[in-house]
């Protein structure tokens, strides 16, 4: 049996939109499908306005520029995160100062926030790890209190809630991703989330790689000009045709994950009993969205024991980020401030293989490796 770490699912109906989107006469950026599927969010999560990106990365860049961030301004940001968390603000000449992570969670501690804040502070980036969601009420009231903007990075938290709410929604300005990893997928794919009104109408400009192309399609405008910076972050109307076909299964894909989540909980928490692991501890504010399932073990040399383990068994699991704060490109920048937290979850933490089409049997043949390994 060979298990892999991910496997994308499709639902049997992007083929068919694929084509619709080809035959409909105009199938680049911003066509029916890609309107279709903005509306679907906006109404789904509640959010002003979605616009469908190339990537998360791109919604990321056009967070940097919506919030006008200019060499010199800080960004606070977790150090545990994926680099597409930092790129967009390093571009626009920004220092980024990084917080450490929870003692118990990868997300960034909100207790090690304030502190952090300087008058050159112009924005939280907040990444809310594996779906599970930060205490978006205590750093939306620090945003307030020192009047800073929140792009809250929610790639890995489609469907996920704080206190009932989508994550993504509750920012300034957030994004969603759709790569092959995610609960969701076009292959490659982002949605920029517009909660804030006041960058409804700049967001759609940048979008539109810095025209009011939009506004002139719909007739509000009598010219089509270059009104302000941007660059071509919409995709083809493909990519609205095969997210509309995954959005259309979500309850199903989504029941289906959170299903496997929770059997792999159930099946592990014994060594965590035991004291061997560490598995998700989920806040009561938080929800489960079932896009990711990983264990904390002891030491580096423990989880380099336990990846070769799985691999003998070919079970194909992965460590995942590499703190930012001490990565080549950056730790010259960071200096010697110690980030203990996010250092111990780069060593030692460990993604399983999660995704719709994985079975039960597979599942157990996981948990029982693991165990094997600990006995």
């Amino acid at each position: 049996m060979n298990i892999p770490f991910n496997k994308p699912h499709f639902t049997g109906r992007e083929k068919k939109y694929i084509i619709k989107a080809a035959r409909n006469g105009n199938f680049s950026g911003n066509g029916s499908y890609t309107k279709k599927v903005q509306e679907l969010f906006q109404a789904r999560y509640g959010i002003r306005k979605a616009l469908l990106t190339s990537s998360c990365t791109d919604a990321l860049e056009m967070i940097a520029l919506l919030f006008r961030i200019a060499p010199g301004d800080e960004v606070i940001m977790p150090s545990y995160t994926f680099v597409s968390s930092a790129n967009p603000f390093i571009l626009r000449g920004a220092n980024l100062v990084f917080c450490d992570s929870m003692d118990d969670h990868p997300n960034m501690d909100p207790d090690r926030l304030e502190e952090l804040i300087t008058p050159k502070t112009k924005a939280i980036v907040v990444m809310h790890y594996g779906g599970i969601a930060n205490d978006m009420d205590r750093i939306m009231a620090l945003a307030q209190r020192y009047n800073l903007f929140v792009a809250e990075d929610a790639a890995h938290s489609i469907e996920a809630t704080y206190k009932s709410r989508p994550l993504g929604s509750i920012g300034h300005l957030g994004a969603f991703s759709f790569h092959e990893t995610k609960n969701i997928i076009t292959g490659e794919g982002g949605m920029l989330l517009v909660n804030d009104a006041r960058f409804c109408t700049r967001s759609e400009i940048i979008w539109e790689k810095g025209t009011n192309r939009a506004a002139f399609r719909r007739g509000e405008v009598q010219k089509y000009e270059w009104v302000d910076v941007g660059s071509s972050f919409l995709p083809s109307d493909i990519v609205g045709a095969c997210l509309t076909a995954q959005m259309e299964q979500i309850k199903k894909i989504q029941a289906r994950r959170v299903r496997h989540w929770n059997y792999y909980y159930e099946g592990l928490k014994t060594l965590w009993e035991q004291g061997n692991v560490q598995l998700p501890i989920i806040p009561e504010y938080a929800s489960i969205n079932g896009h990711l399932f990983y264990l904390i073990t002891q030491s580096l040399q423990e989880r380099d024991r336990l990846l070769t383990h799985l691999r003998k068994r070919n079970i194909h699991a992965v460590f995942h980020y590499q703190s930012l704060h001490n990565s080549p490109f950056y730790s010259h920048q960071q200096g010697n401030r110690p980030l203990p937290n996010a250092e111990r979850f780069s060593e030692t933490l460990i993604r399983l293989p999660l995704f719709y089409a994985l079975r039960e049997k597979e599942i157990n043949a996981v948990i029982n490796a693991v165990k094997d390994f600990y006995r």
